[in-house]
């Protein structure tokens, strides 16, 4: 099993690295109260161990976690979320309407994975996915409340990275839990206390229009920070949301001029690392690029599906 690592963020939040792919690469949040838990997002299965071991340093016993809320089904957040859901027993599961199907039944999830990333490196990396019974999962609109023994937590949709995904207010840590509505900001990239922050756009439903429209809906909340699933919390958000808006456009625009798929990826990898140097990174570009790798891939799949669509229309 992965060593356990989290760090506490004051407001009674935990966040913890799910250890997916590489350490520092995604996250999952404890919310305590009241000697009870709320988990949201949940890495994937290899993930459950940990948050196991994390509970018991806490002395909450696993009867006591309340809520598990992916923010949306894309496998980084949603993948252990059936295992967890089995080891929790008086939890529910708050999900958006579009991913709840797939909660109830993943083999779609895991059939389209597989085809991806190959049966024996989908199995490595996810394992199975476990459905969850529809009696447990209760579908968050646009809007929708929960009380977690008195704290309340406010669900926006947020479209753009994708159509299934949804952002959590806390109005007790003036907080948003934004999974990859806010983007994306590595620890090894902040420089001077000031993160550098991308969009990570999906293969199937980047949207920038939405993607824009979300981003505003965001920062109307004026919440005081943002709980990133990759990778932590963020604060003095505005800046970061105008280099968000910034990049989105940029991204489109690199996708339109770029002539092949390979040229956009080429033109992604050389727009994150020249922006990354001029912030005053120190670290080389083999390192930088191993960080980045996979990012450049999904967004160059992103934004080849999106242009495939626009252009198609």
């Amino acid at each position: 099993m992965e060593q356990l690592k989290y760090h506490q963020l004051g407001h009674k939040i935990c966040c913890i690295d799910t250890q997916y792919i590489r350490p520092g690469l995604a996250s999952c949040y404890l919310i305590e109260q009241n000697g009870h838990a709320a988990f949201i997002d949940t890495g994937t299965n290899f993930t459950a161990p940990l948050l196991l071991e994390l509970l018991k340093i806490k002395q909450i016993p696993p009867e006591n976690v309340d809520f598990i809320i992916p923010t949306h089904i894309h496998l980084d957040h949603a993948g252990g979320a059936g295992k967890l859901m089995q080891l929790f027993p008086n939890a529910q599961l708050i999900i958006h309407p579009r991913g709840a199907r797939h909660m109830i039944d993943p083999s779609r999830l895991q059939a389209g994975a597989s085809a991806v990333y190959g049966e024996s490196e989908f199995k490595k990396q996810y394992g199975d996915l476990i459905p969850i019974d529809e009696q447990r999962i209760t579908e968050a609109d646009d809007g929708f409340r929960i009380h977690f023994q008195g704290r309340e937590l406010t669900f926006i949709d947020t479209p753009g990275h994708a159509k299934h995904h949804f952002c959590i207010v806390d109005k007790t840590s003036k907080g948003l839990f934004t999974g990859d509505t806010f983007g994306v900001a590595y620890p090894e990239l902040t420089v001077n206390g000031q993160p550098f922050i991308f969009p990570p756009t999906s293969p199937i439903d980047f949207n920038p229009e939405d993607w824009l429209k979300s981003i505003d809906t965001l920062m109307a909340t004026h919440s005081e920070r943002a709980y990133l699933t990759h990778f932590g919390m963020v604060e003095n958000l505005k800046p970061l949301a105008d280099s968000l808006r910034q990049r989105i456009q940029i991204f489109t625009e690199l996708a339109k001029q770029s002539p092949s798929k390979d040229a956009l990826e080429s033109n992604i990898k050389k727009y994150l690392i020249d922006e990354i140097k001029s912030t005053g990174c120190l670290l080389s570009e083999e390192n930088l690029f191993k960080i980045l790798a996979l990012d450049i891939d999904l967004i160059t799949q992103g934004l080849s599906v999106w242009l495939e669509k626009s252009t198609a229309k």
